[in-house]
């Protein structure tokens, strides 16, 4: 397994030891999604370390602080889509190119990270991110439908209201406990649970799954 990290590297780091106490394969490397050479690099460095890549994980992303849409400023608008939406394009590019059958690959599954922002739409916290999910959707759709007969399988994981750090990044740390009861389940949902779908999705027990937008919500 590859990890890609932008800046936390000590968390990165860490994970690849749980990963290798475990009996696993793994590396990281400093790359950020939204930069078309570096993610050259990082798959031509998986290349050499790990091998033929048949699985690709767009997990990389942002929201943006929570703001209304009169507040939300041009140039944060260009980094939350560079990475959110151009981030899954750059990696699925490279990806192709080693997993495609037309190009002597192995096949593989793509599960892109989605959001049910992108269904629900984030008013007045953060239409700017459920708008970079909702590309990430029509994109997902589109490259499953263009990848199957190459051989690659395209679906994403729409995860709900999930107790992690996003909540405190985009500047409100208990998001997650004061929304809990407006999700029928009447929880946040766990990191845990959602990478559960990404494995299945990943699996051959998924075979014939593509193009499908998974919700990973409590029934929100």
């Amino acid at each position: 397994m590859a990890l890609s990290y932008r800046a936390n590297r000590a968390a990165a780091e860490a994970l690849v030891a749980e990963i290798t106490a475990a009996g696993g394969a793994a590396t990281a490397m400093q790359a950020d999604a939204a930069d078309e050479a570096a993610t050259a690099d990082f798959f031509a460095a998986v290349d050499r370390g790990l091998g033929p890549v048949t699985a690709l994980v767009n997990n990389a992303g942002i929201t943006g602080p929570l703001a209304t849409l009169d507040q939300v400023e041009a140039a944060m608008l260009d980094r939350l889509l560079a990475i959110n939406v151009t981030g899954c394009f750059l990696a699925l590019r490279q990806a192709i190119g080693r997993m495609a059958t037309d190009l002597g690959g192995p096949g593989g599954a793509v599960v892109n990270v989605s959001s049910r922002a992108a269904g629900l739409g984030g008013p007045n916290e953060w239409v700017h991110y459920a708008a970079s999910k909702g590309a990430v959707d029509s994109f997902t759709i589109g490259a499953a439908r263009e990848l199957a007969p190459r051989g690659i399988r395209v679906n994403a994981v729409s995860p709900g209201l999930i107790d992690t750090d996003i909540h405190a990044k985009a500047g409100r740390p208990g998001r997650a406990q004061q929304m809990a009861p407006n999700i029928p389940m009447q929880r946040a949902g766990t990191a845990e649970e959602v990478a559960k779908v990404i494995l299945w999705l990943l699996s051959d027990e998924a075979a014939y799954v593509t193009g499908a937008l998974v919700p990973v919500s409590g029934g929100r």
